[in-house]
């Protein structure tokens, strides 16, 4: 897993007008909060922020007016129309320290000959890991699966010091037969009448 460091400073200013001002700098609002503490607010750099968030549950190092602390993202706000983020809410964690998080599932090989559709029920697992060793994904392979196949939570091979945090005979994934469309009696009696 992927350590990043920010620096970020505490802000005094809220509400809308200081949130754009913020914006307008290249920068990111955000809180941080956790291990009983009060809530701290902060600006981060717009920027980097933007590349850390792009690798799933990345543990940031936050360097905050000279003291470091650990954090990993809680809620992303993202503007609707241009993408760019608007504020973060951060959860401190310590080394060492158990957290629950989701991470993806990814799919290996190919399902068994023939006409069937895979059915991600779940897209993500829910986990418990180390806050320093938190997967990125998982991955499951789906080789020669056919019809009927499904595979749940216990079956998915998970990293060492990774427990699952649902309950393990959830169906993560799952084969189906494709269905045939079927024709009506209009089209059989157009079909017979051109013939």
């Amino acid at each position: 897993m992927s350590e990043v460091k920010l620096a970020a400073e505490t802000r005094t200013e809220f509400g809308k007008g200081a949130a754009r001002r913020i914006r307008r700098e290249k920068k990111v609002p955000g809180v941080v909060y956790g291990h009983g503490g009060d809530p701290v607010h902060i600006t981060l750099p717009g920027h980097e922020l933007l590349l850390a968030l792009r690798t799933p549950n990345v543990l940031l190092s936050l360097d905050i007016e000279g003291r470091t602390e650990l954090a990993i993202p809680k809620a992303v706000q993202r503007d609707a129309v241009k993408g760019y983020l608007e504020h973060v809410d951060l959860l401190l964690v310590k080394r060492g320290e158990k957290v629950t998080v989701e991470v993806y599932v990814h799919t290996e090989g190919e399902l068994a000959p023939g006409a069937y559709l895979l059915e991600h029920v779940l897209s993500t697992l829910t986990v418990e890991a180390e806050a320093t060793n938190i997967p990125e994904s998982v991955t499951v392979s789906i080789a020669g699966l056919e019809a009927g196949a499904s595979i749940a939570a216990k079956d998915i091979p998970l990293p060492k010091g990774t427990t699952l945090a649902i309950d393990e005979d959830a169906v993560v994934l799952q084969v189906l037969a494709a269905q045939a469309e079927e024709t009506t009696e209009d089209e059989v009696e157009g079909e017979s009448a051109e013939a």
